[in-house]
């Protein structure tokens, strides 16, 4: 099969496609961090409505600390979001590489990136989470919106098991580091508070899309959220999931079928519509696709990877793949 082709005129398609003054289809982004970053730079390419949904989990980092610090929701995830999004002009690039910036020193001030200090500073002179968000993007000329998942920071909780002895692992950092076999995730609070911005995002979607992304740290926590999980089952949006190029600590060992049943156990009543997935991050066509009609989906198999690098996304052939997957050109499906 060839891969490839698929993409040889999307590029231009693109273009025509801003020409006529289209602003795409209605889409909601699910994730967090460099995952979440690679979707949405492909999304941006095909549409303006595009919402992104992030985690608000992590506990590490310039994040964390500033987290801790100030009892506020984690804003690194959020910053990297905006970035994607951010208008491709010589202002929005600017903007971006200053909101991307990380400070070095022998002070406090190591490791924080300044975009982390921006969106804090607003939170503080507006009080008002979305409204600062929305403020930055604003400065960022950026084409969608970014919201948090839920109005309030969240811890995450894994099971996971070391040859048969289980275990709990507490914290974004922790269990994206435990190795082990991770069995189940939770959230802390189990009840957290959706973004009611968020929900209201998921009921005017089209088409709403989880991954690529840490499986467990990133994906998985917005089925964990009650509201916005009901919200997506309920929703007559087509749902995507975009499979991850290669394995994390917290997935070693899975498959690329056992990620769709994890998913699947998550999220039982959550009915999918498409799988996408590279070609070489599949080990079993067959066991896959068997993994992705038990969704009630289909598996489209596209080269989305970065040449020869089997981690780094291509935006463009993603971009392309979900352009096929919006107008249901699924092509080499299994």
């Amino acid at each position: 099969m060839n891969f490839d082709n698929m993409n040889d005129d999307f590029t231009m398609g693109h273009h025509q496609l801003v020409g006529r003054g289209a602003r795409g289809p209605r889409v909601v982004a699910f994730g967090g961090g460099h995952g979440l970053y690679a979707s949405l730079s492909a999304l941006r390419l095909i549409t303006q409505n595009l919402t992104a949904v992030v985690t608000v989990a992590d506990d590490g980092g310039s994040s964390g600390r500033l987290r801790e610090e100030f009892s506020v929701l984690p804003p690194g995830d959020l910053r990297m979001a905006l970035s994607a999004l951010c208008d491709e002009s010589e202002w929005g690039q600017t903007w971006r590489d200053v909101l991307q910036h990380r400070f070095t020193s022998r002070g406090p001030l190591d490791g924080h990136a300044l975009g982390n200090l921006l969106i804090l500073s607003l939170w503080e002179q507006l009080d008002d989470t979305v409204q600062a968000l929305d403020w930055v993007g604003q400065l960022l000329r950026i084409r969608g919106r970014v919201l948090p998942m839920s109005s309030i920071p969240l811890e995450i909780e894994a099971k996971v098991s070391y040859e048969g002895n289980v275990r709990q692992v507490r914290g974004q950092v922790a269990v994206a580091k435990a190795g082990g076999h991770v069995e189940e995730v939770s959230l802390i609070p189990h009840n957290p508070p959706a973004q009611p911005e968020a929900i209201e995002a998921i009921k005017e979607a089209e088409w709403i899309i989880f991954g690529p992304g840490s499986w467990y740290s990133s994906v998985i926590p917005h089925l964990l959220v009650p509201e916005l999980a009901s919200a997506v089952c309920t929703s007559k949006a087509k749902k995507v999931v975009a499979l991850n190029l290669n394995r994390e600590s917290e997935t070693m060992g899975m498959d690329a079928a056992e990620h769709i049943r994890s998913f699947h156990r998550h999220a039982p009543n959550l009915k999918l519509d498409v799988v996408i997935a590279d070609p070489s991050s599949v080990e079993s066509i067959l066991d896959t696709e068997k993994a992705v009609q038990e969704c009630g989906a289909q598996l489209m198999l596209r080269q989305v990877r970065s040449g020869d690098d089997v981690g780094q996304h291509d935006f463009l052939r993603l971009a392309a793949a979900y352009r096929d997957a919006f107008e249901g050109v699924l092509g080499d499906v299994v």
